[in-house]
């Protein structure tokens, strides 16, 4: 397992997501991966086109944390990360942007 995600992807099949308002499990094709921008550093989570209801409750969350899974190998747990942005990628992936 990983402390932090670089700035090279982790691909895993499935992630448990814990938000403010709901816990949902989400499988496919999932990756972490942390980013800089203006100086900062945010976790990307990446997430297939799937459940509408789900989209939208992380859509509205305040916060997150998350557990990636490749099988039954845990690759990442995140600590505790405050919702910066979410945004659709082209393929109609949503991409969900935190930072501690």
């Amino acid at each position: 397992m990983r402390a932090f995600p670089g700035p090279i992807p982790m691909h895993g099949d499935t992630v448990q997501v814990t938000t403010d308002i709901t816990t949902v499990t989400i499988a496919g094709s999932i990756t972490s991966q942390g980013v800089v921008r203006g100086g900062k550093g945010f976790v990307e989570l990446t997430l297939p086109d799937g459940d509408p209801q789900q989209r939208r409750d992380l859509e509205r969350a305040k916060w997150y944390q998350y557990k990636l899974y490749r099988g039954s190998e845990l690759l990442y747990l995140s600590p505790l990360l405050t919702l910066r942005e979410t945004r659709r990628a082209e393929d109609g992936a949503l991409v969900v942007t935190g930072s501690p």
